[in-house]
């Protein structure tokens, strides 16, 4: 079978046909692509078989989450061999304050594989009400994120489907465990309002609009859970208003009008034993500070100065509980927990490994002593710390099982900089078997690099895989991403988004020039923004790369952003620009993947799309390919897969997700030619 060819139209875009959605040519051409696909890579069949099974052997399929305690019960989930979600079950709380669970009390709350009946299914909100009669939960089974609205009765089992479409899946409850706050899409897809509905009544009560479409609104409840907060935000500038949870046909208090630039998120909780608000502004500097107002008195006029902006470290979050307040820092690339206990000095948590992942996990009731943290590296499984709060103590609750043979130690972790074109130090974390550093291995160089969003280090069963073939594996943290603070995500956004790519290049350029890998065999990933950058850096630098995955790519940026009624674009112009400004369309056109393909070889390429993407159109990677099909000069593999039944995260159920893991290690393997240990 050869390749399909996409017909050609005449007009500045030739391939937009592929966006008539439905359209019968369309489909046919989407699954000849498929068809292409699987004759392609039929003869790694068996590996990719292989490889599933080999993954799915290092996953415990029968196993128990960490219960959380919260009221009267302990909250956790089962997953079971051969299901593709977890259950959710809760029993009653032991009386001396342990986490062992009794089967024989158990409660099944929500079974998703019986609710997916074999397609697909994402699990929006799963809320309990105060009271833990009732059970709030929200079902995308489209992919395309609209959700369904339910709630259930625990102590019947009765479930009733709220009768209201264009949910964006949030659900909220008040006090009153009768009340509950739940967001509305409009016709771009974008959270707009928030509704009231008091459960038994027919109809809702609308308590909140934003008609400005660079605005997401949703509504939580504060730590504390004494407050609600809606949060209004853009890219750059956020506005909240707030109610008392005990009151919701309260009215709602507007904390800070917005002001363009200025971003602030507040929380609700006890400071020197009295209700207060604390609030992450970076009114004083892009890194932030932290905010203490009066319970009673909330308004900006009232926030008095509690942690001052550092030019050198980031606020990133804060969790709050009676006995502590918790920051989340990020300090030199890397994350950073800092505790303030009640009484007593603040400290930093001390970790094994140079370059991690952490982050607070579950903060527990707001009563509770103890906090639990996650934490990984690149060769270290998933843990959930318990941190005692009032003296820093760490226990390790839980390790996520590898099974069969494995040792950590074997894998060895490291953090490398590269330097970009205008001097700017560029980190690389890395992973690979002790015995592979040292000479030229295959490599998998992943990178994202948008919205300020970290990629720290995170541990993969399924990566295992890969390292075991003799492949090393690297991060590269661009700017663009939040790895080393606000002032590196500016650097990669706007006007400054080619540093992304030119970054990435830096990288690549550097895992070659000390020898960690060469250009035949380095493979590179991305997805979503991510997928912008791999296509950005194919039509820069072809001659880096042997081959590169794109899933569901942004990778026609230019029509997208000049295209206002799909979703996202308006919101999105604030990290990519507004096209309609003759200058901003000069600097996109410049940069995006699909119109800058160009008459030269390529790289092996894997684009993935999802058919019901609403973030992420599935003709961006079916227009990108069809496009590089038509005019590259090399004979090299291009394959497009489209995923019909998902959306902007794949398919729903582990064991699928699985799969497409293993399709992905199967094409990269075969391009190297390197199929076996």
């Amino acid at each position: 079978m050869s390749a399909p060819i996409a017909r050609v139209e005449t007009g500045q875009d030739p391939y937009k046909w592929l966006e008539n959605r439905d359209a019968p040519e369309v489909l046919e051409y989407l699954r000849a692509e498929n068809a292409y696909l699987e004759e392609q890579l039929a003869d790694q069949a068996q590996l990719r078989e292989s490889l599933f099974q080999e993954i799915k052997g290092r996953i415990r399929e029968t196993d128990l989450s960490l219960p959380s305690p919260w009221g009267p019960w302990l909250y956790y989930q089962r997953t079971t061999a051969g299901d593709e979600y977890p259950r959710h079950y809760r029993c009653p709380r032991p009386a001396d304050g342990s986490f062992n669970v009794d089967e024989n009390q158990e409660q099944l709350l929500l079974d998703p594989n019986e609710l997916a009946a074999g397609g697909f299914l994402s699990l929006g909100a799963f809320s309990v009400s105060q009271d833990h009669c009732k059970l709030a939960y929200s079902l995308d089974t489209q992919g395309d994120e609209i959700y369904q609205l339910f709630v259930k009765d625990l102590s019947t089992g009765a479930v009733t489907a709220l009768p209201f479409d264009d949910c964006d899946g949030s659900m909220t409850w008040a006090n009153d465990s009768s009340t509950l706050f739940f967001g509305e899409l409009d016709d771009t897809h974008r959270p707009h309002k928030i509704y009231r509905h008091r459960l038994g009544d027919k109809e809702r009560t609308e308590v909140y609009h934003d008609p400005d479409g660079r605005y997401f609104v949703h509504c939580y409840r504060t730590s504390s859970e004494r407050q609600l907060v809606i949060l209004s935000n853009s890219k750059t500038t956020s506005e909240a208003w707030v109610l008392s949870a005990d009151e919701p046909e309260g009215n709602w208090l507007c904390l800070a009008p917005r002001q363009d630039d200025h971003e602030y998120y507040p929380d609700h909780g006890l400071l020197d034993d009295e209700w207060s608000w604390l609030i992450r502004s970076n009114q004083a500097g892009i890194n932030f500070a932290l905010y203490q107002a009066p319970g009673c008195t909330p308004q900006r006029e009232h926030w008095n100065e509690l942690i001052g902006h550092s030019d050198s470290v980031m606020l990133e979050d804060i969790s709050l509980n009676a006995d502590a307040v918790t920051l989340s820092l990020r300090e030199a690339g890397l994350p950073i927990i800092e505790v303030r206990p009640s009484t007593g000095a603040p400290y930093r948590l001390q970790l094994p490994d140079a370059a991690y992942s952490l982050h607070v996990h579950n903060t527990l009731e707001f009563d509770s002593p103890v906090i639990r943290l996650r934490y990984e590296a690149l060769n270290r499984p998933a843990q959930i710390r318990q941190l005692n709060l009032s003296d820093g103590k760490q226990e390790v609750l839980k390790e996520t099982p590898v099974e069969g043979p494995f040792d950590a130690d074997a894998y060895e972790s490291r953090r490398i900089w590269a330097t970009a074109d205008d001097g700017s130090q560029v980190p690389i974390s890395l992973v690979g078997r002790r015995e592979r550093f040292g000479k030229p291995a295959p490599l998998y160089l992943y990178g994202y690099g948008a919205y300020g969003h970290s990629l720290d280090p995170w541990f993969s069963h399924a990566r295992l895989s890969l390292l075991d073939r003799g492949f090393i594996f690297a991060i590269a943290h661009v700017r663009g991403g939040g790895d080393l603070g606000e002032a590196w995500y500016r650097a990669g956004k706007l006007e400054h988004k080619p540093n992304t790519f030119s970054d990435f290049i830096a990288c690549a350029e550097k895992l070659i020039t000390d020898g960690y890998t060469e250009p035949a065999r380095l493979a590179v990933s991305g997805g979503s923004a991510g997928g912008l950058l791999i296509g950005a850096v194919l039509n820069l630098r072809p001659d880096l790369f042997g081959a590169a995955i794109a899933e569901v790519p942004f990778v026609d940026v230019l029509n997208t952003m000049l295209n206002a009624d799909l979703p996202l674009t308006v919101t999105e112009y604030d990290e990519w620009g507004d096209p309609n400004q003759p200058e901003v369309h000069a600097r996109i056109k410049a940069y995006a993947p699909y119109e800058n393909v160009g008459s030269q070889p390529y790289p092996a390429i894997l684009a993935v799309a999802g058919y019901n993407d609403s973030r992420v159109q599935y003709w961006e990677a079916a227009k990108w390919v069809a496009k590089l099909r038509a005019q590259k000069t090399d004979d090299n593999l291009l394959l497009l897969k489209t995923e019909f039944g998902a959306g902007h995260g794949g398919m729903s159920g582990r064991y699928q997700a699985l799969k497409d893991v293993a399709l992905e290690y199967a094409f990269v393997l075969k391009v190297f030619d390197k199929t076996t240990r």
